[in-house]
């Protein structure tokens, strides 16, 4: 049962960010739906790896970014905010932020090409999967502070639960030219 999606719309505040609307299939049964495909963003590469995320309330993860890894999230159930943030040197939007609040129950998807650090916030216990166009690589791993005041992220929740190296990430300013990419893009 193949579909098109709903709605596939890039994002007015970063390039190159699009949130998926697909098209849901329900009856008596249950329903359908078919999350992803790469036709739907433009320039995609194949996606390789799929992976599952379960959170607890309150729990916050990033802000992350990949110089060559682009990840396509999805929440099955609950409900998350995420926090995107392009640090693109160059680009036509670096420095901007964006939130975009996904629940389970609206079935829709947010592509984040490398470059745009990412994160999230859980406002719910959820369970999430994400898709990524390239295998785990430690060199491709950064970050930069959640809390950063040049960001002004709005995660909306107080006191999140982290891991180490979420909390110690640095802010946007301690980052250096060559561990940011460069615009235009070239993977």
């Amino acid at each position: 049962m193949p579909t098109q999606a709903e709605s596939v719309t890039e994002s007015d505040l970063i390039a190159g960010v699009y949130v998926v609307v697909p098209k849901v299939h329900a009856d008596d049964r249950g329903l359908f739906v078919e999350t992803y495909r790469r036709e739907w963003i433009p320039g995609a590469r194949e996606m390789i790896q799929t992976n599952r995320s379960d959170k607890a309330a309150g729990s916050l993860v990033g802000l992350h970014y990949h110089l060559h890894q682009s990840d396509y999230w999805y929440v099955v159930n609950g409900s998350m905010r995420v926090v995107l943030h392009d640090l693109r040197l160059g680009g036509p939007t670096d420095g901007a932020t964006q939130t975009i609040d996904l629940h389970g129950s609206e079935h829709r998807g947010v592509y984040i090409p490398p470059g745009v650090a990412h994160g999230f916030a859980a406002h719910t216990d959820l369970t999430m999967t994400y898709l990524v166009d390239g295998y785990y690589n430690p060199a491709d791993e950064l970050g930069v502070a959640w809390d950063d005041p040049s960001i002004g992220a709005d995660w909306g929740v107080a006191d999140p639960v982290m891991s180490n190296r979420d909390r110690t990430n640095p802010n946007r300013a301690g980052i250096a030219d060559h561990q940011r990419p460069r615009w235009p893009l070239r993977t």
